[in-house]
Order: C-alpha cells, then structure tokens, then sequence
C-alpha cells in the first residue's frame, strides 16, 4: 500500500499546547470523559495529549497532528527504534522512490532540464529537498545528476531540511556512508559519496542560505501532504454567534468577521472520546474505539475567523451549510518559500513579507518539483488519513506509532506561490503516470532491461519483470492507481507563458 492510502492528522509538543482553548469550546463527550490519570491509554504520547487538553481544552487538527508526527515524547518521525522502520515493505508505507530507482533518477533528469533551459548556470546552484524520508529520492538523483559534468561542477551545495534526527542519521549513512556529520551553525554537514559534494541538514528552510544570485532546484515528494492541516465546518448563524470567547474574555464580532449573514465557519476540534467502559462495558470484538474524535467547535476560533477568508473559493463554500474545508497554512508558508527563493519578492506596501524575507534577484532562476497527491482542482474534504503497516487504520488511535496525512490542495499552492513573487509561474498539477510517461520512464525501464540483457546473468527475466511491474505501478492511471492519485506541480521563473517545462507540455531546451 503506497502512502496515499493513509488516514491521518498532527500537533505540537506538549510544551506549545498550553494556553490554548477556553471551556467554551469542549465537545459534551470529553466534558463527561473519565479522568485521563486513570484510563489506560495506548501509548505515553496520547496519554500526554489528553492531559494536555485536560488543561487547555480541545486542541485543533493541525496541533493534533504536529504532535503525533514530531513531538520530541514520541512523535512518529522523531521518535525510532532499530526494529522500527517508518519505509519500506517492513514499514507502514512504500513511496515511489522505495518502488524502483528510476523515479529518482527522471526527478534528477527534470533538473537537469530545467538547468539547460535556464542557460546552464556555470556555478552557484542549490540543490535542496524537504522532507527527504530515507534520503532515496536524494540518492538517485545525485547519482545521476553527477553524470552531467556541467551541473555537478555548478552544484554548490546540496540542502536537505529534516527535522528527525534519527531520520537525519538514516539519511547520511546512505549518502555520505562512513563520514562523521560536522556541525555547522544552525545545522549538520558531511561530504557525499558524489564527488564529494557537500550536504547540510537544517530543520526549516529558513536556515538555508538565500542569496539572490543562488540558483536553487527545490524538490518536495510526499512533503505536504504530512503538513497540518485546520478543518472548518460552515454551520447555520446562530444569535450568539456574534459573540467570540477567547481565553481572555467575550468580544463582539462585527459582521465583516461573521463572513455571512446566514452562515459562520466553524473549526473542527480534537477531544478524548469516553473510555471503553462507558462505551460498551463488553465490547463485541477486539477493535477498541479510537482514543480521540473532532468535533465542531461550539464557538468561533481565532483560525475559523481568518482562514477561510483568505481565499474566494473557501468563500464560496461559506453558505452551503455542511460544507467541510482543509487549510494548511503551514503549506502555504512553505511554498511561498520556495517561490521568493526562485522569481524574488519584491517588497510592495501592505505586503506580509517581513524585512528579512524581501529578496530583489537580478534574475528569476531555479525551479521546484513538488511530487504528492491530491485533487487536480477541488479543495479537500475530510482527507484526514492514517496507517499502520500498510493498513488503513484511524488517525486518532495509537497517536506516535500510525503515519497521518491529509490531501494536497494543490490550486492553494499555486495561489500562495503566485502572491508571493512576481518572478515566477506555476505549471500543474498533471497527474503522476502523464509526468512520468513524459519525462521518459519506459525508455529508461528500457534502457536497464538492455542492460540485464548484456549481463545475461541467473534471474535475469526475473530482474526485468520487476522493472517493468515497478513500472506499472507508478504510472497505473486507473482507479486509485499512483499514476492517477499522485500529481506533479512545478514553480519555475516566469516567461510570460512562452515556455512549458518537460513533464508539463514542454520539451528539452538547451541553448
């Protein structure tokens, strides 16, 4: 089972939760919950988060989530164990570069186009990924970056931004092998194994260097979707509803922050549910019910009120009662990280950018893939997924040991991306299988098989069999295959259009 069969959600560490929501806002079935000191909870982490929220009251989607995802008491990625492996057939879940090489190696190809369309930057280029797994993305793009002398003699400096650092260790002994990590400010360093380029490892891509004159390829596979995510519900207006409870008293709304006459957002919370034995005393089988539940807020958030105004397609939704948004704001900030790094911000009055984030390129250059899945145009509802060994299993049990996820919304990407510099352009999402078939992925499959063929070793149309089987799968368009679910988006500097880079309708250019 690939990663898009997830069910999930994530939250901050125990520390950031406090201070959060009022009484106000507690579901009825966590008012009557039993005391947390007393039920036997799964693990250490959800025993944690229920005391937390014993404090503060219901916690959002998006602290839910960074909590069991990369909270240092236990959170999914930061937390592992040498019988615990996240990857892989022995994991929770496979990825396309677990799948077969030569997903890593087109990414490092669609590079490579990318630089020769761009003139062939002789030197200052970046090489950057977030969120990099296991670091076989990096590996096999490296690998065959190195074999275009032009470019690996211009890459620079190669950026992974991790924040695990058990992940960090997975990811340079694949990369770097036997060499010690060196620390550096704000981060790890260590040479790789590919003409000895460096790497740095930060935990937010704030830390990496930003010049204007830097050239930076951006790569994010299966990053976003594990982002968190706040979830609003457009409910009918009630007469109280023009009252906010905060943490430090009552205020009245005015009707602009109403939104509607007839309807209010509404952000979903996350609650302990009541233990088992108020449930069934006698459950009729051995599944327990999970330990957490959303639930609609009684009154309006502080994110419900700003959020969903932030775009006229969330707008649009406010009065079709019943209606269920997903908002990362967290993704939002990331990819117009990546935007200002490739076309510039140029600063403009009123604009949010802070005076550190202001950077005039003389000239847009670099370009970022972003490889997840998600809807082609549609905002995602009820996306929340987890999984556990490669079953779906809920997002709100077990919190720390499940992998949790939610779907991409890639219009909001393109549209945070868009307002953040007039420097670049957005090409997608196309789906997977489209971009792979494009960017040449049965010729390649070809290619090794040719190889094999030369070999002419025991098991070889074994070895073929697989590459094709590989293949398949990744560009399998029908039904909830990869090709079709997975979608590619690409930031490259803006041309007025004129030119589609390969994968998006473009061909290779090299002037």
């Amino acid at each position: 089972m690939s990663r898009s069969a997830r069910t999930g959600v994530k939250l901050f560490a125990r520390s950031k939760i406090l201070a959060s929501a009022p009484r106000e806002w507690l579901s009825p079935s966590f008012a009557r919950g039993a005391s947390t000191s007393t039920r036997p909870w799964s693990t250490p982490l959800a025993k944690g988060i229920a005391e937390a929220i014993a404090v503060t009251g219901p916690i959002s989607l998006a602290s839910y989530m960074r909590q069991c995802l990369t909270s240092p008491d236990g959170g999914y990625y930061t937390t592992r164990s040498p019988s615990r492996d996240q990857f892989g057939a022995t994991g929770d879940f496979v990825t396309s570069p677990e799948i077969s090489q030569i997903f890593g190696e087109l990414v490092g190809i669609w590079m490579v186009t990318e630089w020769l369309a761009q003139g062939r930057k002789a030197a200052g280029v970046q090489v950057i990924e977030v969120g990099p797994g296991r670091g076989t993305l990096m590996d096999d793009m490296l690998r065959t970056v190195v074999n275009f002398r032009g470019l690996a003699s211009a890459v620079e400096q190669v950026y992974l931004v991790e924040a695990s650092s058990a992940l960090r260790e997975t990811q340079k002994q694949l990369l770097c092998g036997g060499e010690p990590f060196e620390e550096v400010k704000d981060g790890f360093r260590c040479k790789s194994k590919y003409h000895k380029l460096p790497i740095t490892w930060y935990e937010d891509i704030r830390y990496v260097p930003n010049e204007p004159s830097k050239t930076p390829f951006i790569v994010a596979h299966e990053f976003f979707d594990a982002l968190p995510i706040h979830a609003f519900q457009s409910v009918a207006l009630a007469p109280s509803s023009s009252i906010l409870t905060t943490p430090t008293g009552r205020l009245p709304l005015s009707q602009s922050a109403l939104q509607s006459k007839t309807a209010h957002w509404r952000e979903l919370l996350v609650s302990p549910t009541s233990p088992p034995s108020v449930l069934n005393p006698k459950p009729a089988t051995d599944l327990l019910p999970p330990e957490f539940q959303p639930s609609v807020a009684k009154t309006s958030t502080p994110p419900s009120l700003l959020l969903p105004t932030l775009s006229s397609r969330y707008r649009a939704l406010l009065p079709q009662i019943g209606s269920v948004i997903e908002i990362s704001p967290e993704s939002h900030s990331y990819v117009a990280e990546f935007a200002r790094r490739i076309g510039g911000a140029m600063p403009t009055p009123g604009s949010s950018i802070t005076a550190q984030e202001q950077i005039s390129k003389p000239e847009p250059s670099g370009a970022a893939l972003i490889l997840d899945y998600g809807p082609l145009d549609i905002i995602p509802a009820n996306t929340l997924r987890g999984i556990r060994s490669h079953k779906q299993t809920s997002p709100f049990s077990s919190p720390g040991l499940v992998d949790l996820s939610a779907d991409v919304d890639f219009t909001a990407l393109a549209e945070a991306a868009i307002g953040a510099s007039e420097g670049i352009e957005v090409h997608g999402p196309v789906e997977q299988g489209y971009w792979l078939e494009s960017v040449g992925i049965r010729e390649r499959a070809h290619i090794l098989s040719k190889a094999i063929d030369k070999g002419a070793t025991e098991g070889s149309e074994e070895k073929k069999r697989g590459i094709n089987q590989s293949v398949e799968r990744l560009v399998e368009r029908g039904g909830g295959g990869m090709g079709r679910i997975y979608k590619a988006m690409a930031i490259v500097p803006e041309g007025d259009g004129k030119r589609r880079p390969v994968g998006f309708g473009g061909h290779v250019q090299n002037p």
